[in-house]
């Protein structure tokens, strides 16, 4: 019955219905959100990122950054397995069934694989669990800022750079407008607007999710202005889910086995796992859309990590009850240890 529950929160969740919504939107007025079109996306969306990239910057305590810096081994774990072992999962993959996986489809599966962890749900999910709630917070933010430099670093390894590629100099100077430097604004002005900021933070994270449905609604617009949606069978939605399925197993029981030769406690081991196993969405988009630009398989490349991401919630949701119950267990063992001992 727990598996039903987690579905229906799934359901119930707005904004994974809003995905649907803009991707159905997307196919029934493309013209209107496409590159040239009346919604003008290309600059709606680069003010979008900014606000998005400002709010997180602004949100982010420093205190709680500190208060996580003490664990060496578990942050080296999380960001070893978010910008290399997926990397190395989806090499191997490639070299098997590249030949049978469509050119832009593989190209997102990449994509996810060099993106970097989420902040909110990591760290919820990891307080859920009963889990090291501020190396959650280290990591996950950390994270973040490794992917703007590392995510187009990797992503132009296999697409290249300059003609036929991505422009890395030029790329790497926009992740630095857009997303660097409104994280670095939002911490130089926390001091006087944290405050104001922390009490509508609820609405803030509302702004962001309508900033990633708005640039989701974009990316499909302009596939299917190009025709790649048409020229593509339900073979590839089947691909994409398998395939983002098949790497959150494999990447799930390799950070757990991961966590526990290396001795972590629980409360390591959950930070370790819920980290280490996350691909971000909120950050995935808007650096598509400044690393891959009008491209118009953007949405054929944004498949694997809309359709990872909800995935990753609804398994990462079940294991931080099954972890909340075991420490439970745990400590009810240790209540009635000394009253059997008398």
């Amino acid at each position: 019955m727990h598996i039903f529950r987690h579905l229906k929160r799934l359901v119930t969740d707005w904004f994974l219905c809003g995905m649907l919504l803009a991707t159905l939107l997307a196919y029934l007025f493309p013209g209107f959100g496409a590159a040239g079109g009346a919604m003008h996306a290309e600059w709606v969306v680069n003010i979008g990122i900014f606000v998005v990239f400002f709010l997180h910057g602004i949100n982010l305590s420093g205190e709680q950054i500190r208060n996580g810096l003490k664990n060496i081994r578990l942050h080296l774990m999380v960001q070893v397995f978010t910008f290399g072992v997926f990397p190395l999962i989806w090499l191997v993959s490639d070299l098997l069934l590249g030949r049978h996986v469509p050119p832009l489809l593989m190209l997102g599966f990449f994509y996810l694989c060099v993106l970097p962890s989420t902040i909110s749900s990591s760290v919820a999910l990891t307080g859920s669990a009963g889990g090291n709630v501020p190396a959650a917070i280290l990591n996950a933010s950390l994270s973040s800022v490794l992917g703007i430099l590392l995510t187009p670093l990797l992503v132009s390894f296999v697409v290249g750079s300059g003609a036929g590629g991505i422009d890395l100099g030029a790329t790497l100077l926009d992740l630095c407008l857009m997303l660097l430097l409104p994280l670095v604004l939002g911490q130089l002005l926390r001091r006087w607007l944290g405050g104001f900021f922390g009490r509508y933070k609820r609405y803030t994270s509302i702004i962001d999710k309508l900033v990633i449905l708005l640039l989701v609604y974009a990316a499909f617009c302009n596939s299917m202005v190009s025709g790649i949606w048409q020229q593509q069978g339900n073979a590839v939605l089947l691909s994409a889910l398998l395939g983002s399925a098949v790497l959150l197993a494999i990447i799930l029981w390799m950070t757990t086995r991961t966590a526990r030769a290396l001795r972590f406690s629980n409360a390591d081991e959950i930070a370790a796992v819920f980290c280490a196993s996350k691909k971000s969405l909120a950050a995935g988009v808007p650096m598509a859309a400044l690393i891959f630009g009008n491209n118009a398989g953007l949405g054929l490349i944004l498949l694997p990590i809309m359709i990872y991401h909800p995935l990753q919630l609804v398994v990462c949701s079940i294991l931080a009850e099954r972890y909340a119950n075991r420490q439970r267990e745990l400590i009810h063992q240790q209540g009635e240890a000394p009253l059997n001992a008398r």
